[in-house]
């Protein structure tokens, strides 16, 4: 028998129940993410270009799910401009998604002191 031990008692696990406990606050918190991404993909951003003459709108999912031109903006001797103003608010409508997802699951995750991203 080892040093300290005696007949008929087990050494006790370190950190028992322990473990239990952070493997329940992980599925918590899987949980909570998994409800929140519901929620940030149905949220939508609305992005213009060229003074309002392009507007787009994306979904949480960043799908592109909306344009609308402005007929003034429909040249067909400029189809360059039109496609760079197309381009230009799908972009910064993409971006504003991403950063909404972020700040969203930042809130969510600050709590715990991970860095941010990480999840």
């Amino acid at each position: 028998m080892g040093k300290g031990m005696r007949a008929g008692r087990k050494p006790k696990p370190a950190g028992g129940g322990n473990m239990q406990k952070q493997m329940q606050a992980m599925q918590q918190m899987q949980a909570k993410m998994e409800a929140l991404q519901e929620e940030i993909n149905e949220m939508e951003t609305t992005a213009s270009s060229g003074g309002g003459a392009v507007s787009v709108k994306v979904n949480g999912k960043k799908e592109l799910v909306e344009i609308n031109l402005q007929p003034e903006v429909v040249d067909p001797d400029d189809i360059e401009m039109l496609q760079d103003l197309i381009l230009t608010a799908v972009n910064e409508a993409l971006r504003q998604m991403e950063e909404i997802s972020n700040n969203e699951m930042n809130k969510l995750t600050g709590s715990l002191g991970l860095p941010a991203g990480l999840l």
